[in-house]
């Protein structure tokens, strides 16, 4: 038995070295008012969802249209109209829930505040769900974007997109200031390039009277059987365009990441997203009408709108890799605010409090690292296909819209503040609208998979009550109250398994003997000629301490081990503690350590939840 130690630690400047050229200089404590955002690099960071969005909102409600007739296509604006309303009201209640919350007014803190844990905890799961999907739906809308530019990278779109995920994670890793200002140039980019698109196609639309027709090929078709165009079927494309809302609460979800007066920053940042959100909404759905455009499988709407206004030159190009690169870094919001809230949730023990811990660079970064393993695996799980994840896509986001909205009013209700009427008023018409887009949603996207989301919302929720009660447990258990006295112990008992005879036991036993002199090695004999040899060596390096033979005719290492164990832990008082000394050589580099056995990391293990053990290492470092 060769108990030995990865020799990672003398190699750690090295790594050091690495992780610093990945994620940039240790920051203090101290500079973190230095990271905080200007407007402008806030609208790029919290905007960047919600602002890219229209690159697919249009396209998935003419994805449902298109399984009617092309007479059908002719309700996508009446329907773009209808969620722009929507798209106003829910931002102008989210501009009372920031100034009511100026340390950060999402879903979750409103419903904790004004309507109870249970009602918190959905929307906390709500969004946790929405934000992954807004990771995997965003870069994978960008890779269509690439691959309708160029087809040939189709087949690999799913793999160009988890490398996008980690190359995003790892600019998130490197703090909040310096990825707002890598994510500033594409998102004024993106709004700089549909302006100019909208903005050209409207004004040749009006002095020319029509625009040129597109030309689609290989055109999809929503997996529908429609029979004319029902109610049904206007509500669920209705349902399909309130993508464009996603992303809305992201802002007030930020707050703390503004400059001072942060709430006041942040609720101009707001309105200044609605707006250009609102036009560039409406102005892609009524292009898209005039050219004629329709899903298709090779080529996205907005790449049609751009084809049929700038041909294939250098604008169209532009527009494309405005578009991919907006969609690529969209999930940036996510990545934002996935994290603030798990330090939430994390600081309300509901979720592990590793994910309130800041790192190095003064971010959660166990929640981007946790964001971007879950995105990767959705989006391995769907191939990267955008139409596969958007059904599950709006279920989340209008819960916690809802349950926002619904706690401003129990909030405005409660304090009677001036003016609380028509707060609560323009709240309630949020709400009372939040709810029924929730509703339509749920009925008409139910069999496409939002039953999965719905699903999985109370399963998050029941994970997260079980986090918080074992914390509860745990501070029960570990609390002074009613402690008593302190207990004497008795000298431990001393257990030092050794694999052999060398340097590194000797060292060991050294320590052991300072512990206490009741001091017993054991050796499992997996071989009768290696047990032979570490007795003659034990009788003259030993000290006299007694040696235990453990027979191993099956050659095992652990079992016989435990059954000794057990024996003496049936012989120990109840306030007894066994101390297992493990000797352990520890190898200068870290690869060695793969040359080795790995029986001291198995040992610790297998004790690891058994009472009334400690479990010391000892190590004895190789020279290099």
């Amino acid at each position: 038995m060769g108990l030995n130690k990865s020799g990672s630690i003398n190699r750690r400047s090295r790594s050091f070295s690495l992780r610093r050229l990945l994620l940039g200089d240790p920051l203090a404590s101290a500079q973190i008012i230095h990271e905080k955002l200007t407007k402008a690099k806030a609208l790029a960071v919290f905007s960047s969802d919600a602002l890219s969005s229209v690159a697919y909102a249009t396209e998935e409600i003419l994805f449902v249209l298109a399984a009617s007739s092309i007479y059908a296509l002719n309700l996508s604006i009446p329907i773009a109209l209808a969620i722009a309303v929507l798209l106003l009201i829910v931002g102008f209640s989210y501009h009372q829930t920031i100034h009511a919350y100026p340390e950060g007014g999402g879903a979750y803190i409103v419903a904790k505040d004004n309507l109870g844990p249970v009602f918190a905890l959905v929307a906390g799961a709500s969004l946790q769900i929405d934000y992954t999907l807004t990771v995997a739906v965003s870069i994978s809308a960008g890779v269509a974007a690439i691959t309708s530019w160029l087809p040939f990278l189709l087949p690999y779109r799913a793999i160009i997109a988890v490398i996008t995920v980690l190359l995003i994670t790892l600019i998130n890793l490197r703090g909040v200031r310096e990825s707002a200002s890598i994510f500033s140039v594409p998102t004024y980019l993106f709004i700089a390039g549909m302006l100019s698109l909208i903005g050209y196609g409207l004004i040749r639309w009006l002095f020319v009277g029509e625009l040129p027709q597109v030309h689609i090929t290989q055109p999809i078709h929503a997996d529908l059987t429609v029979q004319g165009i029902t109610i049904f079927f206007v509500l669920r494309a209705f349902s399909a365009g309130c993508t464009a809302l996603t992303g809305i609460e992201a802002i007030s979800d930020g707050i703390p990441a503004f400059r001072p007066p942060a709430a006041d920053n942040a609720g101009k940042t707001l309105l200044t997203m609605v707006a250009i959100l609102t036009i560039m909404f409406l102005g892609i759905t009524l292009l898209a009408h005039g050219i004629g455009a329709a899903p298709s499988q090779s080529e996205t709407v907005l790449s049609q709108i751009g084809r049929a206004l700038f041909g294939r030159g250098p604008l169209y190009v532009a527009v494309q890799i405005a578009t991919a690169l907006i969609l690529l870094l969209a999930a940036n919001t996510a990545f934002s605010d996935f994290p603030r809230l798990s330090f939430f949730m994390a600081r309300d023990s509901y979720m592990p409090r590793q994910m309130g811990n800041l790192g190095d660079r003064l971010v959660y970064s166990n929640g981007i690292i946790f964001l971007g393993v879950l995105a990767s695996i959705l989006i391995f799980i769907f191939n990267g296909e955008t139409h596969g994840l958007l059904p599950l896509y709006a279920v989340g986001v209008f819960i916690s819209f809802t349950l926002s909205q619904l706690g401003m009013v129990r909030r405005w209700l409660r304090l009677r503040l001036p003016g609380w009427r028509g707060h609560a008023l323009i709240n309630a018409i949020g709400g009372l609208a939040t709810l029924v887009v929730f509703l339509i949603i749920a009925s008409t996207r139910f069999l496409s998979g939002a039953w999965i989301v719905v699903m999985l919302i109370p399963l998050f929720v029941l994970v997260f009550l079980r986090i918080h009660l074992h914390y509860q447990q745990v501070a029960t258990q570990l609390s002074l109250e009613r402690y008593g006295t302190l207990h004497r112990m008795r000298h431990p008992r001393v257990i030092m398994p050794i694999g052999g005879v060398h340097r590194g036991v000797l060292k060991a036993l050294e320590f052991a003997r300072s512990l206490s002199p009741d001091v017993t090695a054991v050796y499992v004999e997996t071989s009768e000629e290696e047990g032979k040899k570490v007795r003659r060596k034990w009788e003259r390096w030993g000290d006299g301490v007694r040696l235990v033979i453990l027979p191993s005719p099956y050659r095992s290492i652990i079992s016989p081990l435990l059954d000794f164990l057990s024996q003496i832990e049936a012989q120990r008082q109840p306030h007894d503690i066994i101390t297992v000394v493990l000797p352990q050589f520890v190898t200068a580099r870290w690869w060695e350590n793969l040359l080795h056995n790995q029986d001291a990391w198995l040992i610790r293990l297998a004790l690891l939840f058994r009472r009334g053990y400690i479990v010391i290492d000892v190590p004895y470092h190789l020279a290099d």
